[in-house]
């Protein structure tokens, strides 16, 4: 059976849902607060098949906990447990390296269910996540947004919408495209005027619709 680890600054959720997962035969690997404190805990110890990750956590939080776990260990699962059911949350885990969104107030069926099929499958796609996205992908379709763009923006518009599809903010962006915040500034203008958008998040979004980018 596979092993886990919960990270959730809820005490007394996080026992009983570790109890809960070991009454149904997963082992419980360690337990953790916080995402900083999953990462400490993660050094010397037996790697986990798959995380329970909350979001909203003090020190480290669930999206920047999944992005180092995407860039440190990869293999490892990570099912993002949470309150929250809006789009921005769901699509910002799942770019961070996500593989599952449940709630929680999921029933114990679906969480196994969840857990079963990232051991098989690598990924588990709720309902809830399948219609958030296409509601999102949707939305940007009622704003306007046509994949015949694409061909109108020009390599370095391209550039600066792959890396506003990551965590970097627009001064790193600014770094790694080598050209000062303002020009990035001017990308990003330019970029909101032709998609006909508002937001950094709606860039994303037209991103993973016209395959610039992949989940």
């Amino acid at each position: 059976m596979p092993s886990i680890v919960l990270v959730d600054d809820h005490s007394l959720l996080r026992m009983g849902l570790a109890q809960l997962l070991e009454s149904i035969g997963y082992t419980v690997v360690f337990e953790a607060d916080d995402g900083q404190e999953f990462i400490e805990k993660l050094n010397g110890a037996t790697l986990p098949d798959v995380v329970l990750m909350d979001i909203n956590m003090p020190v480290m939080d669930g999206f920047q906990a999944t992005q180092w776990l995407k860039t440190n260990h990869p293999d490892i699962k990570v099912l993002a447990l949470s309150m929250y059911d809006n789009e921005n949350s769901i699509i910002r885990m799942l770019k961070c390296g996500a593989k599952g969104y449940i709630l929680k107030d999921s029933e114990p069926a679906e969480l196994k269910a969840a857990i079963d099929a990232l051991m098989a499958k690598g990924y588990y796609y709720s309902d809830l996540v399948s219609g958030k996205l296409i509601h999102a992908i949707n939305k940007i379709d009622d704003e306007g947004s046509d994949v015949n763009i694409i061909s109108n923006l020009n390599e370095r518009e391209t550039d600066f919408l792959k890396y506003a599809c990551t965590e970097l903010t627009y001064k790193e962006i600014a770094d790694k495209m080598f050209v000062s915040p303002r020009t990035i500034d001017g990308y990003r203008d330019a970029l909101f005027e032709k998609l006909q958008l508002k937001t950094r998040v709606g860039l994303v979004m037209y991103a993973i619709k016209n395959g610039i980018v992949t989940l």
